[in-house]
């Protein structure tokens, strides 16, 4: 009898334990910070997704970005403890109706205009800009990562923020663009570029494969910076700043023009744009009433035209045919990350 109660005891242990294991076994699979990350979206990370449409360097656009991303181009990276959005594109792709440079970059579905004005900021740090080109070519290695663009009239920029690194170099150049509204024939306008770390972006080298002096107080890849566009009853207030680097800030009138007659043209202009015949002047106005929005992203300045054509803009750089995948595996593309980003109303700016 105490055999058979022992027997008895034994079993029901042996079931009591598979009962158990089992039950461990169809517990939910504990989902790894690997896993985790590809269920994060670009609108997870910066909230103001809603505010934007998308334009990507294939040529593929988006109109609702929640819960959006678009691989290899708009995603989310992690770097430690930090999520990023990621914004990528080569150097030939599929572009806009308005450019022949690729891009993955944001803009805004609100238009505005110079009076009532509006505010964009972000925190970022370029990864990578195109390591080919050609060094006489002032958009050579460049990306722009923040701009006002209009929507009417000649749809001119009257600001484009730009990271430039010559190859071979540890520092780059983050510098703003101010673009004429033409007065006229918008093929004579031109670009007044102003730097904030290291050179302006009329420094250019001396031939396709020499380059100047690294700038000593530029701005490494990777290293983080950010921007503030405050448009603010027709004054744009621009300020920029990165740990270990000055505070730079600057003021424009959008209402009124710097550059309405020939004597008002920089000698930068007279120097830079002299070989493609831009000489234009601005109309008194400048932007005054104009419909414009923001843009934010990856605008890619490196492109594969021929610089005998346009040396200000044509960089003849390695396209590979347009194959993507041979430009990301090429370092032939620019990659842009930025962690914090706002859009909104123009706001009354704290003087100093």
């Amino acid at each position: 009898m105490t055999n058979k109660f022992t027997n008895l005891f034994k079993l029901s242990f042996l079931l009591i334990c598979i009962l158990v294991l089992s039950s461990c076994n169809n517990k939910p699979k504990k989902t790894t910070e690997k896993e985790a990350i590809t269920n994060i979206y670009p609108s997870d990370v910066i909230p103001f997704m809603a505010e934007w449409k998308i334009l990507c360097g294939d040529g593929e656009s988006f109109n609702d970005l929640i819960n959006v991303e678009h691989k290899d181009f708009f995603y989310v990276a992690k770097d430690g403890e930090t999520n990023w959005v990621v914004y990528k594109t080569p150097n030939s792709g599929i572009t806009s109706r308005t450019s022949s440079n690729t891009r993955t970059e944001l803009g805004q579905k609100k238009h505005w205009i110079p009076e009532t004005g509006g505010k964009l900021t972000g925190t970022l740090k370029v990864q990578n800009v195109s390591i080919s080109g050609d060094a006489r070519v002032a958009a050579s290695y460049s990306v722009v990562v923040g701009q006002i663009h209009s929507d009417e009239g000649h749809e001119n920029e009257p600001i484009k923020i730009f990271y430039k690194k010559f190859p071979g170099h540890t520092k780059g150049s983050v510098f703003w663009n101010y673009e004429i509204n033409t007065a006229g024939d918008n093929s004579k306008r031109w670009d007044y570029s102003t730097p904030v770390w290291g050179y302006d972006m009329s420094v250019v080298g001396s031939t396709p494969e020499t380059y100047p002096e690294e700038p000593k107080d530029g701005i490494a890849l990777g290293e983080e910076f950010s921007y503030e566009i405050n448009v603010y009853k027709g004054i744009m207030y621009l300020t920029f700043k990165s740990k270990d680097h000055d505070t730079v800030k600057f003021t424009k009138n959008l209402l009124k023009s710097d550059f309405s007659t020939k004597s008002d043209m920089p000698e930068q202009i007279k120097t830079l744009y002299a070989a493609i015949g831009r000489d234009g002047v601005e109309r008194d106005s400048a932007y005054a009433g104009e419909i414009n929005y923001f843009k934010q992203g990856a605008y890619n300045q490196t492109n594969g035209k021929n610089p005998e054509d346009n040396i200000v803009w044509s960089t003849g750089a390695e396209t590979y045919s347009g194959d993507i995948a041979k430009q990301y595996a090429n370092g032939c593309y620019a990659e842009v990350w930025f962690k914090e980003a706002t859009v909104g109303e123009g706001t009354m700016p704290i003087l100093e």
